[in-house]
């Protein structure tokens, strides 16, 4: 008996959730056990050179949700497929030729040349399977990677420090090389069994692929607002608060939104996008509702069981985590789970949205989010020295995307009505 999309999404995220938990633990542990013996120095080097090239090929990630649903509406993976490789080859080229140059030059970081073209091209190949197969909804090869990808990193790591002698930041960037080798390789096989890769070849342009290209470039945008949001909340609190409080957003709050993004929020944007433009080009009507409704109900209780355990047990938590000086974070994390609901259903939305070909609407979304967490910030500034104010102006953020997310949901549902 063939599944429902109902099925196919409580299947995926539930096993995208326990993969990302997976994910999280191997891979928090590592961090750990580098900071007991490797040169804090050393490590935020490692960290600042994968944040940059990664920020650099972030763009890539936006031309997903559009390949899904371009390939669900036209099944033309062909040429799909064919401009999204060459736009990734444009931007792996953009960045070995400008991002590493600064990298290496104007920010003077003492890495070494081929380590940092082997970042690029190994994450480059690494971005390009994901894509292709979030595009085919191979949801069991997504959520094996998600825990492989850093245990392969670790066991490379082993290998290059204790096998091949190699110093610590060496061992860590040459293990970030292998580690997206080895999952770009596994992704390239396992897909391989069900779906043939397209040849490489000329685009044949159409009015389905010129839409495919301006969705994507419009999704790439999208993609770089949605980080610009958190890394908003940083800079916010580097330029107004202490470095006391500065300390306690990046150690403890940061991670936390971190962690809760990659378990609740991100399986919803991998796993629901796919099934609803599907149900959306076959007009299956209530299985969207379902799959909606299903999706309210796991926000409520997650969002609620977060809120309760911050409402109540925030101080023990972050006592037993983290040293003593870190409990000033408690009430920034107490009212970050307030508004912790909307993050969850924001991604349903904005999924509901790019489905439905309105991906204009869905930037112009995170552009207001993020032109509301700016503006509130002032506002609440004048109310409170606390840093609480950058939690509330984030989440008054998330508040406004998820009321203008629901006028242009309802204004999507009026028109499938009248349709």
């Amino acid at each position: 008996m063939e599944s429902t999309s109902l099925q196919r999404v409580k299947q995926a995220v539930i096993a995208g959730f326990w993969a990302s938990l997976a994910s999280i633990s191997v891979g928090f542990l590592f961090k750990l056990w580098l900071a007991q013996w490797v040169a804090k120095a050393d490590l935020a080097l490692y960290h600042t050179v994968i944040d940059i090239i990664s920020l650099s090929l972030i763009l890539m990630t936006g031309f997903r949700s559009s390949m899904v649903v371009a390939y669900s509406q036209t099944k033309q993976d062909m040429d799909i497929t064919n401009i999204f490789r060459y736009c990734l080859i444009a931007i792996v080229l953009l960045t070995w030729g400008l991002v590493l140059p600064y990298i290496k030059h104007t920010l003077q970081l003492n890495v070494e040349y081929f380590q940092l073209v082997g970042i690029v091209l190994s994450m480059g190949f690494k971005v390009y399977f994901t894509n292709q197969i979030a595009m085919y909804r191979l949801y069991a090869i997504s959520n094996k990677v998600t825990w492989l990808e850093p245990l392969a990193q670790v066991v490379s790591f082993l290998i290059c420090f204790y096998a091949l002698k190699q110093t610590a930041i060496a061992s860590l960037f040459y293990s970030m090389t292998l580690s997206s080798l080895i999952i770009a390789l596994y992704m390239y096989f396992k897909k391989r069994k069900d779906i043939a890769t397209p040849p490489l070849g000329a685009v044949h342009f159409d009015t389905d692929l010129r839409s495919f290209m301006k969705k994507s470039l419009t999704a790439s945008m999208e993609a770089g607002a949605s980080i610009l949001m958190i890394y908003i909340t940083v800079l916010l609190t580097i330029a107004y608060f202490s470095i006391d409080e500065l300390g306690d957003f990046q150690v403890v709050v940061r991670p936390m939104i971190t962690y809760l993004t990659l378990l609740f929020v991100f399986p919803i944007y991998r796993f629901v996008l796919p099934e609803i433009a599907v149900c959306v080009r076959e007009k299956r009507v209530i299985e969207v509702q379902q799959i909606k409704s299903w999706l309210i109900k796991i926000s409520l209780l997650v969002s609620g069981l977060f809120f309760i355990l911050m409402l109540f047990g925030s101080n023990t938590l972050i006592a037993w985590l983290f040293p003593e000086q870190y409990l000033k974070a408690a009430p920034v994390l107490l009212h970050f789970s307030m508004f912790f609901i909307f993050m969850m259903l924001n991604g349903y939305q904005l999924a509901y949205i790019k489905a439905h070909g309105y991906f204009t609407q869905s930037l112009l979304i995170r552009l207001a989010g993020i032109a509301v967490l700016v503006g509130t910030f002032y506002l609440y500034r004048l109310h409170t020295e606390n840093v609480v104010a950058v939690i509330l102006a984030l989440g008054t953020g998330y508040l406004v995307m998820y009321l203008m997310a629901k006028i242009i949901e309802r204004r999507i549902q009026r028109t499938i009505k009248n349709d």
